[in-house]
Order: C-alpha cells, then sequence, then structure tokens
C-alpha cells in the first residue's frame, strides 16, 4: 500500500496516526517530492470511480492564490490531470493506493469501511 501524503499537513499526520495505531504498513510518499503524474492521476481518479475535484486541495493556499474554484469548471479532464501534476501541493492528501483501491482525503468512516 503506498500512502502519498504531506509531512506538514495535519490531516496525512493524522491519517497516518490511525493507520499505525492499526498496524497497518504502506510506504509513504511526500507529495510534495514527488508529485503525482498526470499517468498516476489519471489511473488513480479512474479506479477511483470518484470525481476529479475530490483531487483537489480546496483549501489549499495555492489552489486559493490560482483562483481555481471557477477555472477547473471550464477544464476537461486531460487539462486538469495536467495541473493537478504540476504542484504536489494542489492534490488532495493523503491519497492511499491499496491494490485496485483508491482513498482520497481522510474521511474515518470511509476508511473504516475499507480496512475494516
Amino acid at each position: 500500500m503506498i500512502f502519498v501524503g504531506y509531512p506538514k499537513c495535519s490531516t496525512s499526520r493524522k491519517a497516518e496516526k490511525w493507520l499505525q495505531e492499526r498496524n497497518i504498513s504502506y510506504d509513504f510518499r511526500d507529495i510534495t517530492i514527488e508529485n503525482p503524474s498526470y499517468d498516476e492521476l489519471k489511473e488513480w481518479h479512474q479506479k477511483s470511480g470518484l470525481d476529479l475535484k475530490r483531487f483537489y486541495n480546496t483549501s489549499g493556499r495555492l489552489y486559493k492564490s490560482m483562483n481555481l474554484k471557477d477555472q477547473i469548471k471550464e477544464m476537461s479532464e486531460e487539462e486538469q490531470y495536467r495541473l493537478l501534476s504540476t504542484d504536489g501541493l494542489l492534490v488532495k492528501r493523503p491519497i492511499v493506493i491499496d491494490g485496485q483501491s483508491i482513498l482520497v482525503g481522510f474521511k474515518e468512516q470511509e476508511w473504516i469501511d475499507h480496512f475494516g
């Protein structure tokens, strides 16, 4: 299992603590050092079945400073994958890739349902 997160992000730290308390092992990937690629984002989005908007860090400073709220409505999926792949701070975290399952963000009930 791969855990894509940001060490300074409180949500990523909370999710990591949740996994550690349950002795669930994972490989950590720092999203600011190894940003998800266009191909990874496209694959994860398709496997997740989630709306692509869920992959944006909408509460982040970069998202807000770029005024993306209105812009992404006009963008194609391809343009959005390209944009997200430019900077890890635009991407919602954590992202957990567990086989064919993808979890985006930390919603505890969703994680309980997934991990049991």
